[in-house]
């Protein structure tokens, strides 16, 4: 089922994921949920607070739209390792029409539970370890903007509020 993204300035997008104690049917399907809606937006990556649930869990699939789907579930990640930098020009679903650049770690690894609830531990560099960066940052209640310069910071949140005003 696809559902609807929530865009800034909506304040639940400021809530932090909660851990999730037990991989239950419940949350496969909201794991598949989430697929559906990241791929119909259509994006590389959707976090569960994004959607309006408070849950530490988020997907990515970041191949190419010629080669076959590589979806990745990352249920209570953690970010163990950060190096080097990098600066990635990110979008976000939760923003949409902007795009801006973003520094970010260009390798980092992480620790996650597959869908099976099952630990994994993956090494990530370019656009992988970057989405693995925005998408943590959601669950944390970071998102892209904070990232952002003070005047780059108002302009992005000012669009974002005229659009908001716009569709209410």
């Amino acid at each position: 089922m696809i559902r609807t993204i929530l865009h800034y300035p909506d304040k639940r997008l400021r809530e932090k994921g909660l851990k999730i104690e037990k991989v239950t049917d419940e949350i496969r399907t909201l794991i598949d949920d989430m697929a559906e809606t990241m791929y119909a937006a259509p994006g590389v990556g959707l976090a569960a607070t994004q959607i309006g649930e408070s849950v530490s869990l988020f997907v990515i699939d970041v191949a190419e739209q010629d080669e076959p789907s590589d979806l990745r579930v990352f249920i209570n990640p953690e970010i163990l390792e950060r190096e080097d930098a990098i600066t990635w020009t990110e979008g976000c679903l939760s923003f949409p029409g902007v795009t801006e650049d973003v520094d970010r770690a260009a390798k980092v690894k992480v620790r996650a539970l597959d869908r099976d609830g099952k630990v994994f531990t993956l090494e990530a560099e370019g656009l992988l370890a970057v989405a693995i960066q925005h998408e943590y940052d959601h669950l944390e209640g970071v998102l892209m903007i904070d990232h952002l310069g003070p005047l780059k910071k108002r302009l992005v949140h000012r669009k974002m509020q005229k659009r908001a005003d716009a569709s209410a």
